[in-house]
Protein backbone atom coordinates (compact mmCIF):
# COMPACT_ATOMS: atom_id res chain seq x y z
CA UNK A 1 0.00 0.00 0.00
CA UNK A 2 2.83 2.06 1.02
CA UNK A 3 4.44 1.56 -2.23
CA UNK A 4 1.50 2.33 -4.14
CA UNK A 5 0.82 5.51 -2.56
CA UNK A 6 4.39 6.68 -2.90
CA UNK A 7 3.84 6.51 -6.60
CA UNK A 8 0.97 8.23 -6.72
CA UNK A 9 2.16 10.69 -4.56
CA UNK A 10 5.09 11.32 -7.00
CA UNK A 11 3.60 11.48 -9.58
CA UNK A 12 0.60 13.54 -8.40
CA UNK A 13 3.12 16.67 -6.95
CA UNK A 14 5.29 15.58 -9.78
CA UNK A 15 8.31 14.72 -7.62
CA UNK A 16 11.77 13.59 -8.76
CA UNK A 17 12.20 10.11 -7.89
CA UNK A 18 14.28 10.77 -4.89
CA UNK A 19 11.44 11.54 -2.95
CA UNK A 20 9.96 8.86 -1.05
CA UNK A 21 7.07 8.29 1.07
CA UNK A 22 7.86 6.80 4.97
CA UNK A 23 5.65 6.63 7.86
CA UNK A 24 6.66 8.96 10.71
CA UNK A 25 8.19 6.23 12.85
CA UNK A 26 10.87 6.17 9.82
CA UNK A 27 11.28 9.52 9.60
CA UNK A 28 13.38 9.60 12.40
CA UNK A 29 15.09 6.35 10.98
CA UNK A 30 15.85 8.43 8.37
CA UNK A 31 16.66 11.86 10.07
CA UNK A 32 19.34 10.28 12.13
CA UNK A 33 20.75 8.89 9.23
CA UNK A 34 21.17 11.88 6.65
CA UNK A 35 20.00 15.28 6.42
CA UNK A 36 16.73 15.51 4.57
CA UNK A 37 13.50 17.95 3.96
CA UNK A 38 10.05 16.89 4.76
CA UNK A 39 6.59 17.66 3.16
CA UNK A 40 4.09 17.47 5.57
CA UNK A 41 1.00 16.08 4.04
CA UNK A 42 -2.62 14.80 6.04
CA UNK A 43 -1.42 11.65 7.82
CA UNK A 44 1.03 11.35 4.97
CA UNK A 45 4.95 12.54 4.99
CA UNK A 46 6.82 12.62 2.13
CA UNK A 47 10.74 13.29 2.79
CA UNK A 48 13.24 14.30 -0.16
CA UNK A 49 16.44 11.64 0.33
CA UNK A 50 19.39 13.11 -1.36
CA UNK A 51 21.95 10.11 -2.08
CA UNK A 52 24.84 12.11 -0.55
CA UNK A 53 22.87 12.53 2.82
CA UNK A 54 23.40 8.01 3.30
CA UNK A 55 26.95 8.48 1.71
CA UNK A 56 28.01 11.06 3.95
CA UNK A 57 25.70 10.61 7.00
CA UNK A 58 28.65 9.43 9.08
CA UNK A 59 29.89 13.11 9.21
CA UNK A 60 27.33 14.33 10.43
CA UNK A 61 26.89 12.26 13.50
CA UNK A 62 30.63 12.50 13.51
CA UNK A 63 30.45 16.25 13.64
CA UNK A 64 27.44 16.28 16.14
CA UNK A 65 29.77 13.74 18.30
CA UNK A 66 33.61 15.35 18.47
CA UNK A 67 34.72 17.58 20.67
CA UNK A 68 35.87 21.22 19.59
CA UNK A 69 39.25 21.53 21.49
CA UNK A 70 42.45 20.77 19.69
CA UNK A 71 44.66 19.04 22.92
CA UNK A 72 45.16 15.83 20.85
CA UNK A 73 46.32 15.00 17.99
CA UNK A 74 44.25 15.15 15.10
CA UNK A 75 43.95 13.39 11.65
CA UNK A 76 45.20 16.18 9.91
CA UNK A 77 48.05 16.85 12.56
CA UNK A 78 48.70 13.67 11.99
CA UNK A 79 49.20 14.25 8.04
CA UNK A 80 50.97 17.39 8.54
CA UNK A 81 54.01 15.89 11.14
CA UNK A 82 53.75 12.91 8.34
CA UNK A 83 52.77 9.82 11.02
CA UNK A 84 49.96 8.76 8.69
CA UNK A 85 49.78 9.23 4.63
CA UNK A 86 48.36 10.98 2.71
CA UNK A 87 48.29 12.25 -0.97
CA UNK A 88 49.97 15.20 -0.45
CA UNK A 89 49.53 17.91 -3.36
CA UNK A 90 51.06 21.04 -2.26
CA UNK A 91 53.48 22.12 0.51
CA UNK A 92 55.01 25.23 1.91
CA UNK A 93 56.32 26.28 5.37
CA UNK A 94 52.54 27.75 6.35
CA UNK A 95 49.80 25.13 5.46
CA UNK A 96 49.45 21.38 2.58
CA UNK A 97 47.23 20.57 0.18
CA UNK A 98 46.35 16.45 -0.24
CA UNK A 99 43.10 14.84 -1.98
CA UNK A 100 40.33 14.05 0.09
CA UNK A 101 40.00 9.97 0.91
CA UNK A 102 36.12 10.68 0.26
CA UNK A 103 35.99 13.06 -2.76
CA UNK A 104 32.13 14.54 -3.67
CA UNK A 105 33.60 15.05 -6.92
CA UNK A 106 36.15 14.66 -9.55
CA UNK A 107 38.19 16.83 -7.95
CA UNK A 108 38.78 17.36 -3.96
CA UNK A 109 40.82 18.19 -2.20
CA UNK A 110 41.80 19.91 1.51
CA UNK A 111 44.07 23.08 2.14
CA UNK A 112 45.13 22.85 6.12
CA UNK A 113 46.86 25.46 7.48
CA UNK A 114 50.33 23.75 9.36
CA UNK A 115 49.34 25.73 12.83
CA UNK A 116 46.32 24.38 15.13
CA UNK A 117 43.43 26.33 14.92
CA UNK A 118 40.44 24.24 15.47
CA UNK A 119 37.94 26.30 13.79
CA UNK A 120 37.13 29.55 11.62
CA UNK A 121 35.83 30.60 14.78
CA UNK A 122 38.84 30.58 16.96
CA UNK A 123 40.77 32.33 14.39
CA UNK A 124 42.76 35.17 16.25
CA UNK A 125 43.50 38.76 14.14
CA UNK A 126 47.05 37.78 13.88
CA UNK A 127 46.43 34.69 11.96
CA UNK A 128 44.80 36.86 8.88
CA UNK A 129 47.85 36.42 6.95
CA UNK A 130 47.49 32.63 7.20
CA UNK A 131 43.75 32.96 5.98
CA UNK A 132 44.01 34.78 2.92
CA UNK A 133 47.24 32.23 2.10
CA UNK A 134 45.21 29.57 2.31
CA UNK A 135 42.79 30.82 -0.06
CA UNK A 136 45.54 31.63 -2.31
CA UNK A 137 46.95 28.32 -2.04
CA UNK A 138 43.52 26.85 -2.71
CA UNK A 139 43.35 29.10 -6.11
CA UNK A 140 47.08 27.84 -6.83
CA UNK A 141 46.09 24.34 -6.74
CA UNK A 142 42.75 24.43 -8.23
CA UNK A 143 44.72 26.28 -11.42
CA UNK A 144 46.66 23.38 -11.44
CA UNK A 145 44.34 20.65 -10.96
CA UNK A 146 42.79 22.16 -14.10
CA UNK A 147 39.54 23.40 -12.47
CA UNK A 148 39.39 26.64 -14.89
CA UNK A 149 35.55 26.32 -15.19
CA UNK A 150 34.92 26.60 -11.64
CA UNK A 151 34.96 25.27 -8.06
CA UNK A 152 33.60 25.96 -4.70
CA UNK A 153 35.83 26.26 -1.43
CA UNK A 154 33.72 24.95 1.49
CA UNK A 155 34.88 25.64 5.34
CA UNK A 156 32.61 23.88 7.67
CA UNK A 157 32.51 25.29 11.17
CA UNK A 158 31.34 23.59 13.96
CA UNK A 159 28.34 20.91 14.41
CA UNK A 160 25.61 21.89 12.32
CA UNK A 161 28.16 22.37 9.33
CA UNK A 162 28.87 19.19 10.40
CA UNK A 163 33.03 19.62 10.46
CA UNK A 164 33.81 16.40 12.21
CA UNK A 165 37.55 17.04 12.18
CA UNK A 166 38.93 20.19 14.21
CA UNK A 167 41.83 21.54 12.75
CA UNK A 168 40.84 24.45 10.39
CA UNK A 169 40.58 23.18 6.82
CA UNK A 170 39.27 24.37 3.11
CA UNK A 171 37.45 21.93 1.15
CA UNK A 172 37.96 22.58 -2.52
CA UNK A 173 35.86 20.71 -4.87
CA UNK A 174 35.44 20.78 -8.68
CA UNK A 175 35.41 19.11 -12.00
CA UNK A 176 32.03 18.73 -12.32
CA UNK A 177 28.79 20.76 -12.54
CA UNK A 178 28.29 21.77 -8.46
CA UNK A 179 24.69 22.44 -7.61
CA UNK A 180 22.81 25.21 -5.98
CA UNK A 181 22.03 25.89 -3.11
CA UNK A 182 24.63 23.70 -1.37
CA UNK A 183 23.72 21.88 2.29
Amino acid sequence: MLKGLTRGLSKSLSLPLTWKCVTAVSLTTIAAVGVTTKLVLPSVHAEKVHTSSFLKSDEVFKAQNVTRVIKEATIFSKIINKSIPADIIYEDDLCLAFNDVSPTAPVHFLVIPKKPISCLDDAELEDQQLLGHLLLVSQNVAAKQNLSNGYRIVINNGRHAAQSVYHLHLHVIGGRQLGWPPG
